[in-house]
């Protein structure tokens, strides 16, 4: 049988609703006996029939709690329960006792209106049995209409459980997913700004040194004759091909994707999303000179409201703008989509335990800056990051 995350909610539950069964059923044949009933034998054999199937299906799910019984078995499992019910019921008025555990099983195995349909026809089925053997009276009748009144209940607040569990355990999911996904950026942007201070630390120093030595050997080889000039010729081809190998370390060091500049990597950028969503991304931007922490960190904010434009706008089309703003750089993605009311939408992300927007405004943040996100219904949004243009040292601190 199918199983849901709060099934069995407890096994104090699930034990108690085989010993009910059970001992209900138990007590149906002890009853027969006890009046001498002329169908006693029938009892018996209805009724021990009922408890094999019922403990047979319960045992087999239980074994197979990893991989559940396909739901056309569990369905025919309880329809079997459900004639031997309805036979033991019209064999002895005892019988219609089982139907208030059969309730749960209905509502669990049958979800929504179909669960609730077949209550009623139980409920109908057993004031009839009881009118039949006992003739009809209010308790009769009030009796079975009570229990599947209060199953009714205790099945929808079980649902409203279920459907609150579920939600929370998809917001846990989507909450670890972003503060690891928050984690590996931190990860990724602290590399890629150390590998970046590390070039610029070997260009300015080492690569710099070795280009004035090759100057100054080439400016001595042609006062000094030879031998010596030999001497500092070979100097000024070994300093050349030490120069050449710094200059391949500080490349290797540059991040591949921003290696050709923050301009180069929006562009690319643009080309893989719009070849994925068919949506036509303009880009225009100036080169500017920025800490390798501030071109990722302006990256990555261009990827998020990228996917979140194509993902929820419905736009034809999108542009990225980069620009600097005085002492800071902005950057804007605007699309023509549907738009939406900001504070609202901003709001229903959070309930929902979508975290795109949070994280954006968590990553701008860290370098004191602001997000702003301008949208109307109908009019397309606009998201523009405004980052201040930090020294070198404050940036990759």
């Amino acid at each position: 049988m199918a199983r849901s995350n709060l099934a069995p909610a407890s096994p104090g539950l699930r034990y108690g609703l085989h010993a009910l069964l059970v001992g209900l059923a138990g007590f149906a044949v002890v009853r027969a006996f006890v009046v001498s009933s002329p169908k006693a034998g029938w009892v018996l054999g209805v009724g021990l029939a009922f408890v094999f199937v019922y403990l047979a299906g319960a045992g087999t799910a239980r074994r197979r709690r990893d991989h559940p019984v396909p739901r056309r078995v569990a369905l025919w499992w309880v329809t079997g329960l459900t004639v031997l019910w309805a036979a033991l019921t019209w064999l002895s008025p005892e019988g219609a006792y089982l139907v208030f555990p059969l309730f749960f099983l209905y509502l669990y195995l049958l979800p929504g209106h179909r669960g609730v349909v077949v209550i009623v026809l139980a409920t109908a089925f057993a004031v009839v049995a009881l009118g039949l053997h006992l003739g009809f009276s209010v308790g009769g009748v009030m009796g079975p209409l009570v229990g599947a009144g209060v199953a009714l209940l205790i099945g929808w607040a079980y649902g409203a459980l279920r459907r609150e569990a579920e939600a929370r355990e998809r917001l846990l999911a989507e909450l670890i997913r972003t503060r690891q996904q928050l984690a590996d950026t931190e990860r990724e942007q602290g590399t890629l700004a150390e590998r970046a201070r590390l070039a610029r630390e070997i260009h300015d120093t080492v690569a710099q040194g070795l280009s004035s030595i090759q100057m100054l050997l080439r400016a001595a080889e042609r006062d000094v004759p030879e031998p010596g000039a030999g001497y500092l010729r070979l100097a000024r081809e070994t300093a050349a091909d030490s120069l050449a190998e710094t200059r391949q370390i500080i490349h290797e060091l540059t991040p591949a994707r921003l290696g050709e500049g923050l301009a180069s990597a929006l562009g690319r950028l643009a080309r893989e999303q719009a070849e994925r969503s068919r949506i036509r991304i303009e880009v225009g931007t100036e080169e500017i000179e920025l800490p390798m922490a501030t071109q990722t960190a302006l990256l990555r904010l261009a990827q998020g409201a990228l996917s979140n434009a194509i993902r929820h706008a419905d736009a034809s089309r999108i542009d990225v703008d980069l620009a600097r703003d005085g002492d800071a750089v902005s950057l804007t993605v605007r699309d023509d989509g549907r738009g939406f009311e900001v504070e609202g939408a901003v709001a229903s992300a959070h309930e929902e335990g979508s975290f795109g927007i949070q994280a954006m405004r968590e990553r701008v943040a860290q370098f004191d800056g602001t997000l702003d996100i301008a949208s109307t219904p109908g009019h397309g949004t606009t998201v523009t990051a405004r980052l201040p243009l930090h020294s070198e040292s404050e940036a990759t601190e």
